[in-house]
């Protein structure tokens, strides 16, 4: 199997299964469901990886804490706002870490990509006010929504988070490595 569709369906299979389950079955047994998931989907990337990414690490660790206070106190709050928690992380990193002068985007993505400290400031500047805004609209939307419509508004994030990437790639292609004639 191709590595990136590996790779995707590792990090958004849990999300899919959670988000039918929430229709289906309620919120409380939707989050047991998907804790299982992402532990299963950490252990398998491992396997077939051979390296967990710190973020899917992050990631499932956060699952696993909201995930385990919604089970143990039956209260749907907390998986509702482990993406606000999330998304505030990544902002506050992001941007956080711009006052010290830190472009920790840079240690993401570097491997990929070559270029100035100016650029992956605008990028560190752009993806964490984006983060910002995400973890805003996930407080309005647990607050306002019913479960299976705050379930419906993480697709939407994750789609528009799709799109935000997408509107990166002309600062990124403009700095991929060009390929060496004659190897």
């Amino acid at each position: 199997m191709n590595p990136q569709l590996r790779r995707l369906l590792l990090d958004l299979g849990p999300l899919v299964v959670f988000f039918a389950t929430v229709r289906l079955f309620g919120l409380i047994t939707a989050t047991g469901v998907f804790m299982v998931l992402v532990a299963a989907a950490l252990v398998a990337g491992y396997v077939l990886e051979k390296r967990i990414s710190p973020i899917a690490l992050f990631s499932a660790a956060v699952v696993l804490v909201f995930g385990g206070l919604t089970l143990y106190l039956q209260n749907g709050v907390f998986v509702k706002i482990k993406p606000t928690f999330t998304y505030g992380v990544f902002c506050a990193v992001l941007l956080g870490g711009l006052a010290f002068n830190r472009l920790f985007i840079k240690y993401a993505l570097s491997f990929e990509f070559e270029m100035p400290d100016s650029t992956w400031r605008t990028l560190t500047w752009r993806f964490g006010i984006f983060f910002g805004c995400l973890a805003l609209f996930n407080e309005f939307a647990w607050r306002n929504l019913s479960d299976a419509n705050w379930a419906l508004s993480k697709i939407a994030a994750l789609i528009v988070t799709f799109l935000f990437a997408m509107a990166q790639t002309p600062i990124l292609l403009k700095h991929m490595p060009q390929e060496k004639s004659g190897e």
